[in-house]
Formats: C-alpha cells, sequence, structure tokens
C-alpha cells in the first residue's frame, strides 16, 4: 500500500501518522521552520525503511556544510539504497537517493540537474522545487533557480498547498537575476498565500537592499516581525538584513545593537551564523566603525571549523573572522585547505581554483596591508565569486572590500570603475557608492593638483 504527499505524489509509505510527519516536515522546510528536524525525525521513528526521509536528511546534512556530518550523510544513503533494495520506491522517491550519491562524490551541481529532471515530470511537488532552489543557492546559480522554477510555474494556483512559497522562491530568484520589480511583486503576493514564508519575505527586503531603498527596507522588515519569528537559524540572517538597512541609513549604533541583541544571540558556529557576524563586523570597519571586541568570539569557532572544506561561503567567512580576530595559524589552515581542494576535480575544487583561493589570498594580503596585492588577487576572483553560493547582497562584503584595497592602493581610476559596476549590477548607489565615488573624486582632484605641480617644476628648470 501506497500513500500519496499533500502534493498528490505517492510515497513509499503505508503509515498514516508517518505520513502526516513527512508533510509537516516539508511544510516546516518550505518556511524555514525550525521544527523540521522534529517532525522528519518522527516520520523517521515510524517508519524506519521510508527511503525518501532518509535521502532527505542526507541532503540536509550536507546543506548545512559541516565536515562532522559528512558521515550521517554517508549513513543516511546506505539506508536509503538498502530501503530501496527492500521495497520499490518511486521514480521520485529514487531521484532524490541518487541525488545524495551524486552529492556525496563531489558533485552538487549534477545532483541539482538530476532533481530538476524529475521535476519536469512532478511539477507539483514543492518540496523537490525546494530542494534544488536550495542547492543552486549554495551554489550561487542564479539563472539555474530562475529556470527551475519557470518551468513549472504554470503547473501551480492559488489553491496549491504551497503556492505562496513557490511565489516566495520565484521572487529571490528574480530578485538575483535583477529583475527587481517582478521579484518585490512576487514576494508580496506570495506573503498573501503563506504569511510564514521567510524566504519570500526577506526576498523583498534583498530588492530593498539592491535598489537603495534601504530606509523603506528597515520598516519592510519591521512591520512584519512574526514572519520569520518561527524560523530556525535563518531568522538570524533576517535580523542581519535589517542591520544592513540600518547601517545604510548611517545608523552605526542600531547595526550594532541588532548584532549583540539577536545576529549572535545564540553564540553557534553555523556557517550561515558566522557568515552573518563577519560580513557584518567588517561592513562596520569599513565605515570606520570599532567593533570591539566581537571578532575573538566568532574567530575562536571559526578557528575549529577552518578544516571543515564543505562549502566555499562558508570557508571565506570563517577566514575573515580568523584574519580579524589575529589567528594566523588557522587562517594558515584554511588557505592550505583550500589550495589543497583547487587540486580536486569536484565542485568545489572548482569552485576553489576559481573562486575561493584568490579571494583568500587576497583577504589575507587585505589583512597585512599589502592593498596593491590584495586588490590584484580580489579582483582576479571578481567574474568567478557568485559560485562560491550566497547572494548578491552576501557576497558584497567581498566587493566592498576589494574596492577599499583599491582605494588604498591609490587605483582611483580602476576602484570608481569597480564601484560604477557594483551598482550597475545592483540597480542604485548606496551610501557605500556615494561615499566611495566622493573619494574618488577627492583622489583624482589631488592626483591632478601633483600632476599640475610636476608640470609647472618642468617647465621652471
Amino acid at each position: 500500500m501506497r500513500l500519496s504527499d499533500q502534493f498528490g505524489y505517492d510515497l513509499t509509505l503505508s503509515d498514516q501518522d508517518a505520513l502526516a510527519a513527512w508533510n509537516a516536515t516539508v511544510l516546516a522546510f518550505l518556511a524555514h521552520g525550525k521544527t523540521t528536524p522534529e517532525h522528519l525525525e518522527r516520520c523517521l521513528s515510524l517508519s524506519p525503511d521510508f527511503a525518501l526521509g532518509h535521502a532527505a536528511r542526507g541532503l540536509f546534512c550536507l546543506l548545512l556544510g559541516r565536515k562532522e556530518l559528512l558521515g550521517t550523510s554517508q549513513e543516511c544513503l546506505a539506508i536509503a539504497k538498502t530501503s530501496a533494495q527492500h521495497t520499490p520506491v518511486t521514480e521520485r522517491e529514487q531521484a532524490f537517493i541518487d541525488a545524495l550519491d551524486t552529492w556525496m562524490q563531489g558533485f552538487p551541481s549534477r545532483s541539482a540537474d538530476i532533481l530538476d529532471a524529475m521535476l519536469v515530470r512532478a511539477p507539483e511537488d514543492a518540496f523537490l522545487m525546494k530542494v534544488i532552489h536550495a542547492i543552486r543557492f549554495v551554489l550561487g546559480d542564479a539563472v539555474g533557480m530562475r529556470q527551475s522554477i519557470e518551468r513549472v510555474f504554470s503547473a501551480y494556483d492559488e489553491k496549491h498547498p504551497a503556492y505562496g512559497y513557490l511565489l516566495g522562491c520565484s521572487a529571490f530568484s528574480l530578485e538575483e537575476t535583477g529583475d527587481y520589480r517582478l521579484a518585490e511583486a512576487s514576494g508580496r503576493k506570495g506573503l498573501e498565500f503563506a504569511r510564514d514564508d521567510a524566504w519570500g519575505l526577506h526576498a523583498v527586503a534583498h530588492v530593498h537592499d539592491m535598489t537603495g531603498r534601504s530606509e523603506e527596507g528597515a520598516g519592510w522588515l519591521e512591520n512584519h516581525p512574526d514572519g520569520w519569528a518561527h524560523c530556525n537559524n535563518f531568522g538570524y540572517h533576517v535580523w542581519w538584513h535589517l542591520a544592513l538597512m540600518y547601517l545604510d541609513q548611517g545608523e552605526a549604533d542600531k547595526a550594532l545593537a541588532l548584532y549583540d541583541a539577536d545576529i549572535r544571540k545564540d553564540k553557534t558556529d553555523d556557517y550561515r551564523d558566522i557568515s552573518n557576524a563577519a560580513s557584518l563586523l567588517v561592513r562596520l570597519e569599513l565605515e570606520g566603525v570599532d567593533v570591539g571586541a566581537r571578532w575573538e568570539e566568532i574567530a575562536q569557532l571559526s578557528d575549529k571549523r577552518a578544516e571543515d572544506g564543505c562549502n566555499v561561503f562558508a570557508d571565506l567567512h570563517y577566514l575573515l573572522a580568523l584574519l580579524n580576530g589575529g589567528r594566523r595559524m588557522g587562517s594558515d589552515r584554511l588557505l592550505n585547505g583550500l589550495k589543497e581542494r583547487a587540486q580536486s576535480e569536484t565542485d568545489i575544487g572548482r569552485i576553489s581554483a576559481e573562486a575561493g583561493l584568490p579571494t583568500g589570498l587576497g583577504l589575507e594580503q587585505y589583512r597585512k596591508g599589502n592593498y596593491a596585492s590584495a586588490f590584484s588577487l580580489l579582483t582576479s576572483a571578481r567574474d568567478n565569486l557568485h559560485t562560491i553560493g550566497g547572494s548578491h547582497a552576501q557576497r558584497d562584503v567581498f566587493e566592498r572590500i576589494t574596492i577599499d584595497a583599491g582605494l588604498r592602493a591609490g587605483f582611483s581610476s580602476e576602484a570608481e570603475t569597480l564601484i560604477k559596476s557594483r551598482s550597475s549590477k545592483r540597480g542604485a548607489l548606496d551610501r557605500f557608492a556615494e561615499q566611495r565615488l566622493e573619494i574618488c573624486g577627492k583622489m583624482r582632484r589631488a592626483e591632478q593638483v601633483m600632476e599640475d605641480e610636476n608640470l609647472r617644476a618642468a617647465n621652471s628648470v
């Protein structure tokens, strides 16, 4: 006997309570809810041979980017395969097992392709849609995220139980591909159908950030506190977005207060939490704000994760914490790991070689005060930086450091070109860009004065 899930697709389940737990798992996952693991654990306790449940758990662990969870993912894969041999699974369930297997071999990009091929045949499976979205997000594949959703968008209507979540994912993919007007409309509409869609809520905040509307963005988040109250640590990321809005308005004190009260409320070593913290501290320091001893806490945690090597985005944020926290041995270990992985033919090897390693070395040179070298290394990786994963807003910290390195090295023209390129992609000038363009202008005027003085001196000889 097989039961069907809330989207109408067959599952290799016969226990109604297990089915209810699985459906709850999926809805919680769509909403970034903190109860996701609890529901999945209940489902598997009721149906320990549920292959899809084990495959999902394995994929969830890989998405966390923690070295110690690789063994758990491998165990989940083994159980899923054994279960599938004993009880034949559906084609859709097998796709999840194959995707987990492929990622374990080092190719999450191929895993996403496997699942996308299945999504075409099961277009109304919102869980499948969201898992693909999550994998392509960690790969920085904004175009792939958008294409995946657009292929199946017509299969959804307002009666679909996950319609709001689909709109939220669509909003984010539209924002990351620069379609800001449609992104905002999609995100706002999605919340009408799924009020707990923190992803869609935050997609609208991304639009505010990218289009230079920080005051409006702050109001948007302040007026929707219930939109992420149910979240796992994704809630800390939404607080991070609010801090960015405050900082863009020149309210560094409010950003720091959020850092202490909410962003680092729980001193976790989850890479997403470390990235929130490290990138905000860098932004604050670039604005001349004294962040006190805050680097030490995240540097200590990052030191223990320096050899994880599961996610280049994570590695680079650990590195920011290690460098700014004065942990030279930890930063050396992390950079050595990037060098080793850059020799691999896996996805992470390619990403390390093309983006991670040059960026990491550039950050090291920047911290040492070798700004010309830092600028050269960071700009060499710029075109491939999206492959480390994350969003434009998250990767912007590296753009800011690159621009600052250029200015400190005296490369006013090159820095100005980067600032204008950044602003063009974002859709508007923000406070950071306006201030740096002003600095570029002052540098050019000073250079012109010096050139004129040298010319007069030469003519007077």
